[in-house]
């Protein structure tokens, strides 16, 4: 019921519905519209409708499940700032716990020193009359070293009441440090709920995702092959024309509205390494006629987007991936599997920056004259 209602989605998101299996040419159809050319013509517009159909459906599913996984990644975020909250919280309760048994017991100690003092304790007579205790003066008596007492006594049960306010402060403490212990558990255990939710509806976005680009190779191979037999070409010299289509009208637009990514959207099973990704940029550079050189601006740029994560999001505006693409599903006609395969990313941003800018550091500079930053 949920990949239904996400896919029924997907075709409102998307402004294209996808075609039914009676609307698709027929290879008779195809052959017929081949008798004249104003029908070839006709034909050639419908298989190119099917085609924008298909891909934009594929795309809307996509940059849907893209923001799903997005979504996925703020509940995992929040549930790991909140259990590590809980732990600490936890563990100052009983800390502070600790700390008032230990004043408790400290304080029972002193009390019970105290009681003893004035009937056999030796080692409380030996403080109040042993050395460092004034001496009666030959003309006073015993006034003096009795006052002397009096004051040590009172000072005694001065530090004895302080000790016992201390273990009452502590045991309050910990008290109200356990009751915050015991919510902040409460938050955290709903946050595990409400990410384990967030899983399995960016999940369900994800196959439905994925189905709908099954339904998009499927037919488009076939329309391809169509309309390469009705303009006398190959199949693949109709796709890469599409592609480079795609990719031009892509470069006619910012890569994403600035501000670089502040999340993550991590689609199951998705290998994330910025080295690894680093590493195949540079392999890349010379395919655009770049030098190394233009390393250190890449390096620079795509680190201030997205630190070199496939899986980065920005959860604002919704761009993803390495090069922040705007929508994410921009990347499609780098790869379909622009979703998950970083390598993708990296080669859909690197021709993005030729046509757009010229060169790495061209991007980069202009990244850098903007506030907030974007290119």
């Amino acid at each position: 019921m949920t990949v239904a209602a996400l896919v029924c989605a997907l075709t409102v998101a998307g402004g294209a519905t996808p075609a039914n299996a009676d609307s698709y040419p027929s290879w008779d159809d195809v052959q017929a519209a081949k008798a004249n050319a104003a029908a070839a013509q006709g034909e050639v517009d419908r298989i190119n409708a099917l085609l924008t159909s298909l891909q934009t459906a594929a795309n809307a599913a996509g940059d849907l499940a893209v923001k799903r996984l997005g979504e996925y990644g703020q509940a995992e975020a929040a549930l790991k700032t909140a259990t590590a909250r809980a732990q600490d919280i936890a563990q100052q309760a009983q800390a502070a716990a600790a700390k008032a048994d230990q004043l408790r017991a400290e304080s029972g100690k002193f009390a019970a020193q105290l009681t003893r003092s004035g009937t056999s304790d030796v080692s409380i007579r030996l403080f109040l009359g042993g050395a460092g205790a004034p001496r009666a003066s030959t003309t006073g008596g015993a006034q003096p070293s009795l006052l002397y007492q009096l004051g040590a006594m009172s000072r005694l049960a001065d530090q004895a009441s302080s000790m016992f306010a201390q273990a009452a402060a502590q045991k309050n403490a910990a008290a109200a440090l356990s009751d915050q212990a015991t919510a902040a558990q409460k938050i955290r255990d709903q946050l595990d709920k409400d990410a384990q939710k967030a899983l399995q509806v960016a999940t369900a976005a994800k196959a439905a995702a994925d189905a709908q680009l099954a339904d998009q190779k499927q037919h488009a191979n076939t329309l391809y092959a169509q309309l390469a037999s009705l303009q006398n070409t190959e199949a693949s010299v109709e796709q890469k024309y599409a592609a480079g289509v795609a990719a031009a009208q892509a470069a006619q637009q910012a890569a994403n509205s600035g501000g670089g990514s502040d999340g993550f959207a991590p689609p199951p099973g998705m290998n994330v390494d910025p080295a690894a990704a680093q590493a195949y940029a540079s392999s890349r550079l010379g395919a655009f006629g770049w030098a190394q050189d233009q390393m250190g601006c890449l390096i620079k740029l795509w680190n201030h987007e997205s630190g070199w994560r496939a899986d980065a999001y920005n959860s604002s505006s919704g761009a993803y991936g390495i090069p922040q693409s705007l929508p994410a599903s921009k990347m499609a006609s780098a790869g379909s599997d622009w979703m998950t395969n970083q390598n993708t990313q990296v080669d859909w941003g690197l021709d993005y920056i030729n046509r757009a800018y010229g060169s790495p550091c061209a991007a980069w500079n202009f990244e850098m004259s903007h506030d907030p930053n974007w290119y």
